[in-house]
């Protein structure tokens, strides 16, 4: 019989190295320039980005299929998020909150897509969401460009934030903890929700797809073995349907993480009057 795979669900997130870079030694810190899959990813979903729009970046009256595409996403934005949540004060904050939302849905897409590959050995991608690292940096971004322009907008007065009136000088200043325990807990929590879907997702898939080719092997060896077939063609079917649910939480995640970022924007925005 002929030897099975082992079943690794966790390999495709390991980073490993595909073009060696410069090293540089800035003060005790080592930072290595090499180009990895996760930065390949990356990259791919950034030229998507560009040509995505060097075609659709159109001005025409009557817009073709793919301007009005663009026209369509940007206006999810607009007038289903920013709008709504903000109001019309949240206008120069919209191309923020579009650049985010397309970055994490093309990153997502990308993953999905063309982690069918994965299921036969190749790294044909890195799931970039599925990887703390990245969707840390994305969440502490946002974060801190909330905070800043908090800061920015209403100067020491946008402290009163954590402040809870009618609780007493105890109660309040009690609440003052707990507030701020609540308000920085944020980035970690927008992190963690882009993160765990991701990677529950895909490892849930590579699991069936493991089982797809372990049980056809079984299978190949012929007599009451050949029965290993149905589960495996079960299993592909499971592949199926799970990349179909993949793709609507890679969009619903994208939409999320976009939203989540808005309602912390008017905080800033309609700070003192609510919205």
């Amino acid at each position: 019989m002929a030897q099975q795979p082992a079943i690794a669900p966790m390999h495709q997130f390991l980073i490993h190295k595909i073009m060696q870079g410069p090293v540089f030694h800035v003060g005790g810190v080592t930072v290595d320039m090499s180009i990895t899959n996760s930065v390949a990813s990356m990259i791919a979903g950034a030229a998507i980005l560009i040509v995505f729009f060097a075609l659709t970046a159109r001005r025409e009256i009557v817009p073709n299929r793919g301007q009005a595409m663009a026209e369509s996403l940007y206006n999810i934005i607009d007038r289903v998020l920013v709008g709504p949540i903000i109001g019309h004060d949240g206008k120069p904050y919209v191309p923020y909150i579009f650049s985010l939302f397309l970055v994490i849905l093309v990153l997502n897409l990308m993953s999905v897509v063309l982690a069918v590959g994965n299921i036969g050995g190749l790294d044909l991608t890195f799931a970039v969401t599925s990887q703390l690292a990245v969707t840390a940096t994305l969440a502490v971004l946002t974060f801190v460009s909330v905070l800043t322009l908090g800061f920015v907008k209403h100067g020491p007065k946008f402290l009163s934030l954590f402040w809870v009136p009618g609780m007493g000088v105890f109660g309040g200043i009690a609440m003052v903890f707990i507030e701020m325990i609540s308000y920085f807990v944020r980035p970690l929590t927008l992190a963690m929700r882009l993160f765990g879907n991701m990677l529950g997702g895909h490892v849930v898939m590579s699991l069936f797809g493991s089982f797809v080719v372990a049980l056809g092997i079984v299978g190949l060896a012929g007599g009451l073995a050949t029965l290993a077939f149905i589960p495996s063609v079960l299993s592909f079917t499971m592949i199926v349907l799970l990349t179909g649910l993949e793709l609507v939480v890679a969009i619903l995640q994208a939409f999320v993480f976009a939203a989540l970022a808005t309602v912390y924007l008017n905080e800033v925005v309609n700070f003192g009057h609510g919205h």
